[in-house]
């Protein structure tokens, strides 16, 4: 499916997709099909609709690279996982930054109080 999506579309609304994993229903016959995009909420909607449109070529050519008796119905899901990392990494950071001024701070008043003896 990855390289399906990387190699075979053309369509220009497709920004940068990574497919992070996909899930089968036990009988085969649907697929959720899990997308990483990079870029903003635009390129994310522009990329989903490039990829609805383009699902039953991307099912076809599934079913002729794949040995199924049934080739499964796809269903596109974005994963914002790494959007999410990302964010999480920024707060924290942020937090450690906070914490160590604020550690700062209080060792140069403590320096201050000292020295005051």
């Amino acid at each position: 499916m990855a390289r399906l999506i990387g190699s075979e579309l053309k369509d220009p609304r497709l920004g940068f997709v990574t497919v992070t994993r996909v899930e089968i229903t036990q009988d085969l016959q649907h697929a959720k099909v899990f997308v990483s995009i990079i870029g903003d909420r635009h390129v994310a909607k522009q990329s989903l609709m490039a990829l609805e449109s383009a699902k039953g070529f991307l099912r076809g050519e599934l079913g002729h690279a794949v040995a199924l008796r049934h080739t499964p119905e796809l269903t596109f899901v974005e994963d914002r996982t790494t959007e999410r990392a990302i964010e999480l990494s920024r707060v924290l950071a942020e937090t450690s930054a906070a914490s160590a001024a604020a550690a700062a701070r209080r060792a140069e008043i403590e320096g201050v109080h000292d020295d005051a003896d």
